[in-house]
């Protein structure tokens, strides 16, 4: 995986807060962040879903925050319950309890999967609203 090496990292890491900037990400990766990494806060966001480096901070416990897009740092904290994927490797709460540090999102995720159906053929990109529509 290309960003394994920023997860190990962060993983030798015992601090609480790793301040780092994008160049040091680089650095540590070994190669060039994208383009969008540089001018869009969004792509260091947690969302798991947003970048495929999110989860390498994540599974190893720590999230991004203090985000300065003109200076190029960041810090990454320690998150509370440790990794925020499932099966991240981050500490577990006490009892050590494997589902225990599956984060909220990913909890409501797997309760309500496969509750919603969409037929064969249906265009989710399709505008619903029609005044929305007519505005184009």
């Amino acid at each position: 995986m290309k960003y394994a090496p920023l997860e190990a990292h962060l993983l030798e890491c015992r601090e609480a807060e790793v301040p780092m900037t994008f160049e040091k990400v680089e650095e540590i990766v070994g190669t060039a962040l994208p383009p969008s990494a540089f001018r869009h806060r969004a792509w260091w966001s947690n969302n798991p879903t947003n970048s495929v480096i999110t989860h390498t901070w994540l599974r190893a416990g720590y999230k991004s925050a203090e985000v300065d897009m003109t200076e190029r740092k960041l810090v990454f904290r320690k998150s509370e319950t440790g990794g925020a994927l499932p099966g991240g490797r981050g500490t577990k709460p006490e009892g050590g309890d494997p589902g225990a540090s599956q984060s909220i999102v990913s909890r409501i995720a797997d309760a309500l999967k496969g509750t919603v159906t969409v037929k064969p053929g249906t265009d989710l990109t399709e505008p619903v609203d029609v005044e929305w529509d007519a505005a184009r």
